[in-house]
C-alpha cells in the first residue's frame, strides 16, 4: 500500500511551502488508495511547543487534509536508542569530540584552500586512551554517521536518476553532544516502521536523501520513493523570507477559501493549468509527479486572490450558511455570489436587501421618472417584479436602457452595479422597494 507522511517540527506554524508539501503527499496518497501520516518531529524538547502541534492540526483540518494515522518521535526514543546502538556496534555510527569552534576553524582552512568542506574523519583516529582523556577533559561526543565512499543513486520522481559520491559529503552528524537528536536518523527509522512508501519534500533536501540512502541500507531497511519539488518563489521571482511567513492565519484574514488554497497549491509547479477547481478528486486524479518541473514554483498572492474570487462564484449554500448573516437563505446567496471576491462581502449585500440604503441625488427628471416607477410599482405583479416593473415602465415613459435601469437600480440599492436585480427585487420585497422608490 501507497504510504506518505507529512513531517512538520511543531516549532512554530505552518507556512505555504509546508502547506504545499502536505497537500501533495496527502493527494498522492489518495491518487493511490494509500494512507497518508501525520508525524510530529518533536525531538527537540527546548523548541517544540504543544500549542504549535494543535495548530498543526488545525490547519490541515482547514485545508480538509485529514490524516489516517498520527505518530510524534517524542514517544519513540527507546527505539531510536535501540537502533542506535546496533549501528554504534556495527561500526557505522561513532563519536567525534571536535568543538564547534574546531570543527568551524577546520572549514574555514578548506575554503581557503578552495576545497569542499568536507569532514576529515580525524575521530575515527583516536585511540581508546586518546577519548578518555578528552572525556576526562570534560568534552563529551557528538556522534557521527560513517559513510560509505560509494556511489549514492536513485531516480527520483521529479528530478529523475540523482547521482552522488559518498567521498565528497561529510559524515553527517545524527546525535549532538547534550544527547538530543538532529533530524536525519529518527526520520529514518520511522519511515522504515511505518512502512513509509514514497517521500515528498523540498528540493533543499536533496543533500539529506543522499546520506539517508546509506541510513537505510545500514539498517537493511528498503529505501522509500522520493520526489524532491521545487522550491516557491514570490512574484518577484526570488526567494523570499515573507513566503515563509504566510499561513493558515494570513489566508483566513484575507477572506481566502480553503478550496483556493488547494486548487492553486495542487498544479503550481506543474504543467497543468491552475484552475478553479472545487472538486477535490479532480485535482487528485490529475495529480501526477511527470508534471511537475524543476524551476522554482512561482507563488503569488494576487493569482490566488483572483482564483479566490472565481470559486467563491461557484461555492453552494451549504458550505457558506454557517458564515452568512443569521436571516440570510439559499435565493439570497445564489443572487449575491457572483457579485463577491469573499464570502465574508456577502453581508455587504444582505444590507442592501434588509437596508436602510442611502438615497441619492437625482435630478427632476429622474425623481418625476421614480415617481411614476412607485406608482407602477404598486400595482404590478410580485411573482416576477423586476421584468413587470421595467416592461411597464418602458411602455409608460419610453425609457430603454441605462435611462430606465440605473435610476431604479440607485433607487432600490443606492449602488450603480451589483447582482441581478432580477433575483436582488424579490428578496427586497415589495414594501422596502417601495418605500424606497417613494
Amino acid at each position: 500500500m501507497t504510504v506518505t507522511r507529512f513531517a512538520p517540527s511543531p516549532t512554530g506554524h505552518l507556512h505555504i511551502g509546508n502547506l504545499r508539501t502536505a497537500l501533495h503527499n496527502w493527494m498522492y496518497a489518495k491518487r493511490h488508495g494509500g494512507r497518508f501520516l501525520l508525524r510530529i518531529d518533536d525531538t527537540d524538547p527546548a523548541r517544540s511547543e504543544e500549542r504549535f502541534v494543535d495548530a498543526i492540526r488545525t490547519d490541515l483540518a482547514w485545508l480538509g487534509l485529514v490524516p489516517d494515522g498520527e505518530e510524534r518521535q517524542s514517544a519513540r526514543f527507546d527505539r531510536y536508542e535501540a537502533v542506535f546502538a546496533e549501528l554504534v556496534a556495527a561500526g557505522r555510527i561513532y563519536p567525534a569530540y571536535e568543538t564547534p569552534e574546531e570543527l568551524d576553524l577546520r572549514r574555514k582552512v578548506l575554503a581557503g584552500r578552495g576545497l569542499p568542506p568536507v569532514y576529515d574523519r580525524a575521530a575515527l583516529a583516536l585511540t581508546d586512551a586518546d577519548r578518555a582523556r578528552m572525556e576526562g577533559e570534560g568534552r563529551t561526543p557528538h556522534w557521527r554517521f560513517r559513510l560509505d565512499h560509494a556511489p549514492i543513486e536513485w531516480d527520483d520522481m521529479v528530478r529523475g536518476a540523482q547521482r552522488f559520491d559518498g567521498a565528497l559529503l561529510s559524515d553527517p552528524v545524527v546525535r549532538r553532544a547534550d544527547g538530543s537528536w538532529l533530524y536525519l536518523l529518527p526520520s529514518v527509522i520511522d519511515d522504515a516502521d511505518m512502512a513509509v512508501t514514497h517521500v515528498v519534500r523540498g528540493e533543499d533536501h536533496v543533500s539529506n536523501t543522499a546520506t539517508q540512502m546509506q541510513m537505510f541500507a545500514a539498517m537493511g531497511a528498503t529505501p522509500p520513493t522520493f520526489a524532491h519539488e521545487a522550491l516557491l518563489v514570490g512574484s518577484e521571482g526570488k526567494l523570499s523570507k515573507r513566503l515563509g511567513s504566510l499561513g493558515i492565519d494570513h489566508f483566513r484574514g484575507a477572506g481566502i477559501e480553503p478550496e483556493a488554497v488547494v486548487a492553486l497549491l495542487a498544479r503550481l509547479g506543474t504543467s497543468d493549468p491552475v484552475e478553479p477547481v472545487t472538486d477535490r478528486q479532480t485535482l487528485i486524479d490529475t495529480f501526477d509527479f511527470a508534471r511537475f518541473g524543476r524551476a522554482p514554483a512561482r507563488f503569488d498572492e494576487a493569482e490566488l486572490a483572483q482564483l479566490n474570487t472565481r470559486i467563491v462564484h461557484q461555492l453552494p449554500f451549504e458550505r457558506v450558511a454557517a458564515t452568512l448573516p443569521a436571516d440570510m437563505d439559499a435565493a439570497a446567496w445564489d443572487a449575491v455570489r457572483g457579485n463577491l471576491d469573499r464570502v465574508g462581502d456577502a453581508a455587504d449585500w444582505w444590507r442592501v436587501v434588509t437596508g436602510p440604503v442611502e438615497p441619492a441625488a437625482f435630478d427632476a427628471e429622474d425623481r418625476a421618472f421614480l415617481t411614476t416607477a412607485a406608482r407602477v410599482a404598486r400595482s404590478i405583479d410580485w411573482d416576477a417584479p423586476w421584468a413587470a416593473l421595467t416592461g411597464a415602465l418602458k411602455a409608460e415613459t419610453g425609457r430603454k436602457g441605462k435611462a430606465l435601469f440605473l435610476p431604479l437600480r440607485l433607487a432600490l440599492t443606492g449602488r450603480a452595479h451589483g447582482p441581478d436585480m432580477a433575483a436582488l427585487l424579490p428578496l427586497i420585497g415589495r414594501e422596502r422597494a417601495l418605500t424606497r422608490l417613494e
